[in-house]
């Protein structure tokens, strides 16, 4: 069977209003630095801890770094709901996720490139199996615990995802 490579799977091309306006290649997306979509989820246990881990290294962008979200981009005509569960199903290894919660997007602009990036957030009981083509290390940790990783700057985190942390941090304490 012919599988195709990450650099090969066909995305949606965005503008800054995030409206359709071609499709290509997700290494010519990157190679040429085209606004296109993401989904960022927080995976909670039944204790409220957050899933962390880091990307294997033979990802394509921020390999090897760590992350506090799973997630990834939207396929050519994908929504971000359809995206945030098979995502969210995907790296954690586990089937039948309640759909996640979508709470805020927004457009990152920074290492990497450019991409509307959709924050949502599910409860993960079942045990985890994440996907090793994914995933090289991975543990739940308490909010306290995560912040103290960041802070100490000792693990290399993905810019994304720590410009989705602190918007999501920024977002609930505003009540939302």
């Amino acid at each position: 069977m012919n599988r195709v490579s990450a650099a090969d799977e066909v995305l949606d091309v965005v503008d800054r209003d995030d409206r359709v306006t071609g499709r290509a290649p997700r290494g010519e997306v990157y190679a040429r630095g085209l606004i296109h979509r993401c989904v960022f989820v927080q995976a909670r246990d039944a204790e409220g801890r957050i899933f962390v881990h880091r990307r294997t290294a033979s990802k394509l962008v921020f390999p090897s770094h760590y992350d506090m979200f799973v997630g990834g981009v939207l396929g050519a005509g994908e929504t971000y709901a359809q995206a945030a569960l098979r995502e969210a199903e995907e790296e954690l290894g586990v089937r039948g996720l309640p759909q996640p919660a979508p709470l805020f997007k927004f457009l990152y602009e920074g290492p990497g490139g450019a991409w509307w990036s959709y924050v949502h957030e599910v409860r993960c009981e079942p045990a985890v199996r994440p996907q090793e083509s994914e995933v090289a290390w991975h543990a739940f940790l308490t909010a306290d615990e995560l912040a103290q990783r960041i802070a100490e700057g000792e693990w290399p985190w993905v810019p994304d995802g720590l410009e989705a942390h602190r918007r999501l941090e920024e977002y609930r304490r505003q009540g939302a």
